[in-house]
């Protein structure tokens, strides 16, 4: 890495910090507003005990050593990061190991105790983010080894993080009367400035991931671009059919829905590729809103449709457009057979299998000692006081 690649990374990782607080105002709109200032704590909390996990003993397991399943503690304590390109690169993860938690918060909204999600996101940042990044990112791990591609984070972040929140949502149970009271996004104002704000900071965190001011980052950034604004277009496609309406809510889920599925694309695919998987995003991350509703889920914000959902499209879709003369492999569309896709779904099922299991697990051991939920009571109140004792807007 010379001069210039490392400024783009460090630039990068301040456009990728940047969406946590996006991500905050994204998700605060749709909840009530009673609820807007514990969806905002979540999120802005994430960048604090994240951080200082990462460096103590997180981005050591992501990328220490070349085991196939974990990394080791040579960098623990931030031992031996010495260079600029190292301290680039450590700050660059750090940012997506911050996020990822965070996108968790959507499914749980109303419910959760501020207390036990630090807890939560704190165990499962080492034990599930760090394990996965490794396996997908470092040259050891398994699913970078067996052939798998993953430009920015489809499965280690998107994948990752969706399967948690099914599964935390599955122990917790729905919201104090879902399916009965109407819950109402109470500012989509906030959700339209969040959008704006992910998407911004999205082409630092696929763009980025090029690792080097090259044409790889640039090919990234447009496709990162495309697959957003295809993605909202499917998305009110689709919803203007079924409904009669094209909504702002479903314009700022489409798009997203569009930069999830093309993270682990971005810098492996090229001409007209990003818009059709952000078309096939947008539509299918809507079809998939029923998924809640044949589960039984209180996926309050719709974390398991759009990221869940929207990362398993990106990353086996990439088996079919994959194309080596951008970087990366062939996909199926592109003649390189089938070898590709059984690698991008082998991936896919291993990091929901995974994370599935162990997120299950530390969410079951916490509701059976200090509890998940916050008591029937507090969760009539609204997060923003019982949890904080604050209000976000004056009487």
């Amino acid at each position: 890495m010379d001069s210039g690649d490392t400024a783009w990374l460090m630039t990068s990782a301040a456009l990728v910090l940047f969406m946590t607080p996006g991500l905050a105002f994204f998700y605060a709109g749709m909840v009530r507003s009673k609820n807007v200032l514990g969806m905002l704590m979540q999120n802005i909390f994430a960048m604090g005990i994240i951080s200082i996990i990462w460096a103590t003993i997180g981005f050591s397991l992501a990328f220490g050593g070349d085991a196939p399943l974990l990394g080791n503690l040579d960098y623990a304590f931030m031992g031996d990061i010495a260079s600029d390109e190292g301290m680039a690169f450590f700050a660059f993860q750090m940012m997506f190991a911050v996020i990822t938690p965070a996108l968790i918060t959507g499914a749980t909204a109303d419910r959760l105790k501020f207390g036990s999600y630090a807890i939560f996101i704190a165990i499962w940042s080492i034990v599930v983010y760090s394990p996965v990044a490794h396996w997908v990112w470092d040259a050891g791990g398994w699913i970078f080894d067996m052939g798998a591609q993953d430009f920015a984070g489809g499965a280690a972040i998107h994948i990752n993080a969706g399967i948690a929140a099914l599964v935390i949502v599955a122990v917790i149970g729905q919201r104090r009367g879902h399916g009965t009271e109407p819950m109402p996004p109470h500012n989509l104002p906030f959700t339209v400035l969040g959008t704006g704000i992910l998407w911004f900071g999205w082409f630092g965190f696929n763009a980025g991931s090029a690792l080097a001011a090259d044409g790889v980052a640039a090919q990234a950034l447009v496709n990162t671009h495309l697959a957003a604004a295809a993605g909202m277009i499917g998305w009110l496609i689709v919803e203007q059919i079924k409904t009669g309406h094209p909504t702002v809510l479903g314009a700022c889920s489409g798009a997203v829905a569009g930069l999830v599925a093309i993270t682990p694309c971005a810098g492996f695919v090229g001409e007209m590729s990003p818009i059709w998987i952000g078309l096939i995003a947008g539509a299918g991350c809507y079809f998939a809103l029923q998924m809640k509703e044949l589960l039984r889920l209180d996926d309050s914000l719709d974390v398991i449709a759009v990221h869940l959902v929207g990362g398993l499209i990106g990353t086996v879709l990439l088996g079919f457009f994959g194309d080596s003369s951008i970087s990366g492999a062939d996909g199926l569309f592109y003649g390189g057979g089938g070898e590709l896709l059984k690698d991008q779904v082998l991936a896919a099922l291993g990091v929901m299998l995974f994370s599935g299991v162990v997120s299950y697990v530390i969410a079951v051991a916490l509701d059976k000692t200090i509890g998940l939920r916050v008591d029937p009571d507090d969760e009539l109140v609204g997060l923003d006081q019982s949890q904080h004792a604050e209000s976000a807007y004056q009487a």
